[in-house]
């Protein structure tokens, strides 16, 4: 395998790379090593919710640059304490712990909720149950926590204590508790699945059945979270307040941050030493999360992503309107999926060719993430690249 350079390459092949170096960034634009720009409707997939470059969190992070990198969690780290402070005053949340990934802070999630009930319920209960087309990160546990099958093959024997059932299909969740569950988990979109939004009705149900049964609800943010679907979290949406959530992606506008908030009544199943991280929440780490959470209240971005996401949905309604290939458009802020009849992977590519960024959720669902400050001409030169990619494919289809 090569580099687009033509030499061999030095890394795993981990990953199916798109034949483009992308060099720069500015705003809701990208350019590669050829100079080429494209309009980017990814943000790293739900990373960049700032834009690229934003300038508050980049005069933070030289700031910090000249001041203290890494010092260990052994110390006090003011900057962890600003930022944890941040989230717990703008969430129902009261407790924070710093990590690197959303795969960390699921991790970290995992690991709360067995130790809460091994070591202040004093019980013996250690099963997460999840939802089938879920995605919860590449980690051993995170992976088997995954209603996905394809990114568990090949890492057998996976470790106990996870089941998977049918979203919206009560009775199957009900079926799965035993006295050994100790949480539920869900995602309020699965992203990853299809941009999938979970009905209302079956999110107080999961609620209620958590009550019933003294279990933890964890809901992953990680991608839904800092005001992706027109809410600064996707759970304040339905009116609910989790035990416990995970963040990550859009936390720290790229820098490698994940986090994980919980309830007071669950900060003592954490005691010293049960659980840490080296570069979780170093000052430069936590200075990107500081200056991202403020500008995104200062500017009132989950406001802003609610009423372009829902531009978005109505001119994506309108230009899609007719055509067979289309089966339906899903969305809850700015986060879209548009379900296609068929594979959508060849449309990602002639996106590019036109110079407009987006990805796939599953085989045949267009994913569109937009930078929470994207303008109507950003979103109406997007729909209409995306409306003459798919007329297009579907003429050659047809012909």
């Amino acid at each position: 395998m090569s580099n687009p350079s033509g030499q061999s390459s030095s890394l795993f092949p981990t990953y199916a790379r798109y034949p483009i170096s992308l060099v720069k960034g500015q705003g809701s634009w990208l350019w590669d090593d050829q100079g080429n720009k494209y309009l980017d409707f990814m943000s790293g997939i739900a990373v960049t919710n700032l834009g690229h470059a934003p300038e508050k969190v980049k005069a933070k992070l030289k700031d910090q640059l000249d001041e203290l990198w890494h010092v260990s969690n052994l110390f006090q780290i003011p900057n962890q304490e600003q930022a944890a402070s941040l989230l717990t005053a703008n969430s129902c949340a009261d407790a924070v712990f710093f990590c690197n990934s959303g795969a960390e802070a699921n991790e970290a999630a995992i690991k709360l909720a067995r130790r809460y009930h091994q070591k202040i319920q004093g019980s013996d209960r250690f099963e997460i149950i999840t939802f089938f087309q879920s995605f919860h990160g590449r980690t051993l546990a995170t992976l088997t926590a995954t209603g996905q099958d394809k990114v568990k093959d090949g890492f057998l024997p996976l470790p106990t204590g996870f089941k998977s059932v049918p979203l919206h299909d009560l009775d199957a969740l009900k079926a799965a508790i035993t006295d050994k569950t100790a949480a539920i988990m869900l995602e309020l979109v699965l992203a990853e699945g299809g941009v999938l939004p979970v009905e209302a009705e079956f999110v107080h149900a999961v609620k209620a059945l958590c009550q019933e049964h003294g279990l933890l609800l964890i809901i992953d943010e990680v991608q839904t979270g800092m005001g992706r679907t027109g809410k600064l979290f996707a759970h304040e949406h339905y009116d609910i307040e989790p035990d416990i959530f995970t963040l990550a992606k859009g936390i720290a506008s790229g820098f490698p941050t994940g986090a994980m908030l919980g309830k007071a009544f669950l900060r003592d199943a954490f005691s010293a030493g049960s659980h840490g991280s080296t570069f979780g929440g170093t000052p430069i780490a936590t200075a990107a999360v500081i200056a991202t959470i403020e500008t995104m209240l200062e500017d009132q971005l989950p406001q802003r992503a609610a009423e372009m996401g829902a531009y978005l949905q109505e001119q994506l309604t309108e230009k899609l309107a007719g055509i067979p290939f289309v089966n339906g458009i899903r969305s809850l802020g700015l986060l879209v999926g548009i379900e296609c009849a068929e594979s959508v992977n060849e449309l990602v590519l002639e996106g590019q060719k036109r110079g407009l960024l987006f990805i796939t959720a599953g085989p045949n669902v267009i994913r569109l993430l937009p930078n929470l400050y994207v303008t109507k001409e950003e979103i109406d030169r997007a729909v209409s690249i995306i409306a003459d990619v798919i007329h297009d494919h579907n003429v050659v289809k047809k012909d």
